[in-house]
């Protein structure tokens, strides 16, 4: 069966946010990491993994990312604090 993420990112000082979404967490954290892609998170080097969700239909994924956009700083904030409060790297062997 099919999952699929909502992550957000953060810089190493948690001053910038990103959320996305992927059907591979691990990779895709890795590629933010190894700035394979230049964007956003290359350009203000957010790969910090703080928070993500777990989806079974991509749809109700997208449009949690979507909502999480649009939402106010510090209402991101708190729901990273909830489940993270230290901001601790979720990625598992990060380094």
């Amino acid at each position: 069966m099919r999952q699929y993420f909502v992550y957000i990112l953060s810089t190493p000082d948690n001053t910038i946010v990103y959320i996305g979404v992927t059907n591979d967490l691990i990779r895709r954290v890795r590629e933010h990491k190894e700035k394979l892609n230049k964007c956003f998170t290359s350009q203000f080097n957010c790969n910090k993994l703080v928070w993500f969700e777990v989806f079974r239909d991509i749809r109700v994924a997208i449009r949690r990312e979507k909502q999480l956009k649009n939402w106010h700083r510090s209402w991101k904030n708190d729901l990273i604090e909830k489940e993270n409060p230290e901001w601790m790297e979720l990625t598992p062997n990060a380094q």
